[in-house]
């Protein structure tokens, strides 16, 4: 997730002043919710890797490993604190708690995609980890899936700055990688949101024809 208000030049020269670290913290503090770039740091990482301003492996290292703590710490923040906070949110948005609970069993369904996949799409790949924790995911489990996706996000970044980043600018790759992400995110709300709005119409409908009157029966 990268912030407008911060420009490429900067985040680049974040990158070439930090090094590793700038990455590592990036990835780390966005995961847990934080409003950082980190994301974009990762691709500035990469692109000066591509331009031998920094070592392509350790950027590589510096992202995977910041986004598997990142995810890590996000689950058991979500396992201790989620659901109270979830329950919380619910009433002051007056969605009951036997909704919340069809919404954590579904997301328990497909956690482990979501914790695999999110890691590509922004907000998912930060509420990703809370929601596996909320939904109780075996902890086992839930790290295989937090190393593969962490791992696969880290190589595609990475590699698409290093190699892109030889001939595209740093500042056309963030825009790229920005445009996706909200292409990504609006088909994910559309897969989440239009199941959830039929259920909520099919629920009307079927509320409303059983408070009709009966016939007159001959």
């Amino acid at each position: 997730m990268s912030l407008d208000f911060i420009s490429p030049e900067a985040i680049q020269e974040l990158a070439q002043q930090y090094g590793y670290w700038a990455i590592f913290f990036g990835i780390l503090l966005e995961n847990l919710g934080l409003p950082i770039p980190g994301e974009t740091v990762t691709l500035a990482g990469g692109f000066l890797a591509g331009n031998d301003q920094l070592n392509y492996w350790y950027v590589l290292a510096a992202a995977a490993s910041g986004a598997i703590l990142g995810g890590t710490c996000g689950y058991w923040i979500g396992r201790y604190g989620g659901w109270p906070l979830l329950l919380s949110l619910g009433r002051i948005f007056r969605v009951k708690e036997a909704q919340l609970e069809e919404i954590r069993r579904q997301f328990s369904e497909n956690a482990g995609k979501a914790v695999l996949l999110g890691r590509f799409i922004a907000l998912l790949r930060i509420f990703a980890s809370p929601l596996a924790g909320i939904a109780e995911m075996p902890f086992l489990k839930f790290m295989l899936y937090n190393v593969a996706g962490a791992c696969a996000w880290a190589s595609v970044i990475v590699s698409l700055a290093y190699f892109a980043g030889q001939v595209v600018p740093l500042e056309k790759l963030i825009s790229l990688a920005s445009q996706f992400t909200i292409v990504a995110l609006l088909i994910v709300v559309a897969w989440i949101v239009v199941p959830l709005w039929l259920e909520s119409r099919k629920a009307k409908s079927i509320e409303t024809v059983s408070q009709e009157p009966a016939g007159d029966s001959e």
